[in-house]
């Protein structure tokens, strides 16, 4: 099984929350053996959805590709004025370059859910992804974290994951390798 991270924030910091969460995830699922990439949208290079130009910027050919190649998505994102950043919608606009393709967009993918906001509002976030992501014909996951981010951490250092965020993570990852196995057995049949 393959899986991408989408850090849908702008942070390139290893310790920023974005970095210490996609680290997180990233460690755990190849524990589990799963092959994992984290699409950094700030490192991406894409450029402004553009539909008028007449040859796709490289930089959006690879990350359709890494986007189509994986079985699951788990997208992080900070929640900005009430909803995901706009270069991470911008980011998952440019998938209408795979409009045409047998299998479109993110046709029958997984998607994991998790949104970081400084108030009780990062479901905001999870429900803004969660239509986009049944928009591009993905399978969001019925468990998404929405997570308040002063108790995401523990510790004086703030780079530790409280136990209840941890908790949370794990039924995440959890709920999203069982519905992987359960469709990939349903493919086979």
């Amino acid at each position: 099984m393959k899986a991408i991270l989408f850090n849908g924030s702008l942070e390139r910091r290893s310790e920023s929350t974005s970095g210490i969460i996609s680290s997180y995830f990233s460690d755990r699922l190849e524990a589990l053996g799963v092959q994992t990439d984290i699409f950094t949208l700030a490192d991406s290079g894409i450029p402004l959805f553009d539909v008028t130009l007449t040859k796709t910027p490289l930089a959006v050919e690879r990350m359709a590709q890494m986007f189509t190649d994986a079985d699951l998505h788990i997208w992080l994102a900070p929640l900005y004025h009430g909803s995901i950043p706009g270069v991470m919608k911008n980011c998952l606009d440019w998938l209408e370059v795979t409009a045409n393709r047998y299998e479109p967009y993110l046709t029958d993918k997984t998607v994991g859910l998790v949104c970081w906001a400084d108030g009780l509002q990062a479901m905001q976030g999870i429900n803004a992804m969660d239509v986009i992501a049944k928009s591009l014909r993905a399978w969001p996951l019925p468990f998404s974290v929405p997570i308040v981010r002063s108790a995401l951490f523990d510790g004086d250092d703030k780079k530790e994951i409280s136990p209840l965020y941890i908790n949370k993570f794990e039924k995440l990852i959890s709920i999203a390798a069982s519905k992987k196995i359960e469709k990939t057995t349903i493919n086979h049949l």
